[in-house]
């Protein structure tokens, strides 16, 4: 665990009148809606009691109610609430902690790992968790084949654990031993030095069993640029955590109920709604007509009004990076002296200044500066349009080039609550220097992301991550540890150095290969990192605590409301 110990800081008018009115409207009929289920939960009219139905706006649905075939927050806020993982997150950190596995020991070679498993823990189908139900989870993970294992698929197990059972040479997992019910031990192919607090990610969660094979859950079918789910990750999820699965209506609104027989404490909440609302506005519009309880990913110019109207206003600490992705198989990006122009180009500041969240920090490198391996002696590209001119003129383009721009639409994720804005300003700063863009936008859900990640057409894009936990290899690692789609780009050294580093168990030493590697990194210039927002969630009056954690490591029975 290199990081374990590693704290973290605190940190056009008239469709605008046409929008609120629909609003509006829909508002009326969502309130009475939410009021009725409400009144079943609180009892006969009339009663004081806690209203135990918590709403939350989401920006998106779910990719997938399967958390080892998703890689995005709106899904892994689903799974946190129905899946539970061996190691959890400390609360208010990055940091591990014991979840369904209480401890754990790790030998001196980093290559096993045994978990003392915490017993009388149920699935919600009835089916016993114990050390046999860990080991099917790893080996369904291992045994993966074809567009199972494609990034758009299982991008997390691929971009950490490397290798499947047909390809053992890459792989870092090796095999799971259930030693009785409650220890297991799990061994690896090869040192993974955050291989302990990368469990705590829900794509690492545990499931049943049962329904894993019930539903069907490996029959994955489509493509790998557009994979269709299974009958499992479409309706059936089953884990062991405070919350199951009820409904979902793609769309609307996705439902989840208390789980009676949960080991840990149920806290007020008995049943939670996700209602999807992608528009930022409409969102803060549902908080102020009560239909949602809170939401996340707050318009940075919406966080004072609403502080100042009585709503609660909850930050996360900034551990996010929002970058500048560029694709080395286009002609002209694959130039490094076109990367260096397009990074004098861009005045970090003041995209930050006008498009992002207060409390963001301006980006150097690809890591928060709380992760190990930052290096304050980092090469940057400091604003200077005249030297990103000379650049264009000295790598054959006296009078710029044309480039497709990908951007998401329909969405705000934490590290960029506002893309069509961040493209907007990028755009302007871009076309200063001569680089004319080609508008590329495209739905978050289902488009964007296959079209950035799983296939080689798209240019400059933008995207970002939200750090899952405190290893310098969970950024850097899954960005450039290997070749992928998004970036088209073949570098052996820095896949070697990130391999390496990754698998050292003294952290002085880890920490100095992350700092060599971050110059490495920004010395090859493959993307531009740009800022490291700082999100932030709004509630209603009555949520008096929330939460909130730098890697949305956030269960509702942890939610506290004053009525």
């Amino acid at each position: 665990m290199s990081n374990s110990g590693t704290p973290v800081r605190p940190r056009p008018a008239k469709k605008r009148a046409a929008l609120t009115a629909g609003i509006s409207i829909s508002a009326l009929l969502l309130t009475g809606c939410v009021q009725s289920q409400r009144e079943e939960n609180t009892g006969t009219e009339g009663e004081s009691a806690v209203d135990s139905t918590f709403v939350f706006a989401a920006s998106a649905d779910p990719k997938s109610l399967d958390p080892a075939f998703a890689s995005d927050g709106e899904s892994f806020r689903v799974s946190r609430q129905i899946f539970e993982g061996l190691v959890g997150v400390e609360p208010g950190t990055a940091d591990p902690a014991p979840l369904l596995a209480e401890s754990w020991e790790t030998a001196e070679d980093g290559l096993s790992t045994t978990f003392a498993l915490k017993e009388g823990v149920t699935f919600h189908d009835g089916t016993d968790f114990n050390a046999e139900a860990v080991c099917f989870n790893f080996d369904r993970w291992y045994n993966w084949t074809g567009v199972q294992q494609a990034q758009t698929v299982s991008y997390y197990y691929g971009s950490l654990f490397r290798g499947f059972a047909d390809s053992p040479e890459e792989a870092v997992y090796e095999s799971c031993e259930a030693n009785g019910d409650s220890e297991v031990t799990i061994n690896l192919a090869k040192p993974f030095a955050g291989f302990v607090p990368a469990l705590s990610l829900p794509a690492f969660a545990m499931q049943s069993p049962t329904a894993l094979e019930e539903f069907s859950a490996d029959e994955i079918g489509g493509s790998e640029e557009s994979p269709t789910l299974s009958e499992y990750a479409l309706g059936n999820p089953v884990g062991t955590g405070p919350f199951k699965f009820d409904s979902w209506e793609v769309g609307q609104q996705l439902e989840l109920s208390i789980y009676e027989d949960y080991w840990g404490e149920k806290g007020q909440i008995t049943n939670t709604i996700f209602r999807i609302i992608d528009d930022p506005q409409a969102r803060r519009q549902a908080l102020e007509a009560g239909t949602i309880d809170g939401y996340d990913l707050v318009a940075p110019a919406d966080t004072a009004s609403l502080a100042d109207a009585g709503y609660n206003i909850v930050p996360r600490d900034p551990f996010t990076i929002l970058y500048l992705g560029i694709n080395h198989a286009v002609p002209e990006l694959s130039n490094p002296l076109v990367r260096q122009a397009i990074a004098h180009a861009i005045d970090k500041q003041a995209l930050v200044d006008q498009t992002l969240p207060e409390g963001t920090e301006v980006a150097t490198q690809f890591i928060p500066d709380v992760v190990d391996g930052f290096n304050e002696e980092v090469t940057t590209y400091e604003y200077d349009p005249e030297r990103a001119k000379e650049l264009l003129a000295e790598a054959g383009y006296p009078d710029g080039f044309e480039v497709q721009f990908n951007y998401p639409t329909n969405v705000s994720r934490p590290y960029m609550p506002t893309p069509e804005q961040v493209f907007t300003n990028l755009t302007a700063q871009l076309g200063e220097v001569g680089i004319t863009v080609t508008p590329a936008p495209a739905a978050w859900s289902p488009d964007y992301l296959n079209q950035v990640q799983g296939t080689p057409d798209h240019g400059l894009h933008l995207l970002g991550w939200t750090g899952d936990y405190n290893d310098t290899d969970n950024f850097i690692g899954v960005f450039f540890g290997q070749e992928k789609l998004e970036f088209g780009f073949n570098n052996p050294e820095l896949f070697d150095a990130l391999t390496e580093a990754r698998g050292m168990t003294d952290r002085e030493a880890q920490t100095a290969a992350y700092e060599e590697i971050n110059e490495q990194i920004a010395e090859f210039n493959p993307a531009i990192p740009l800022a490291h927002p700082a999100p932030s969630l709004a509630f209603a009056p009555r949520v008096t605590s929330y939460p909130a954690s730098p890697v949305n490591d956030e269960v509702f029975t942890n939610i506290e409301l004053s009525e």
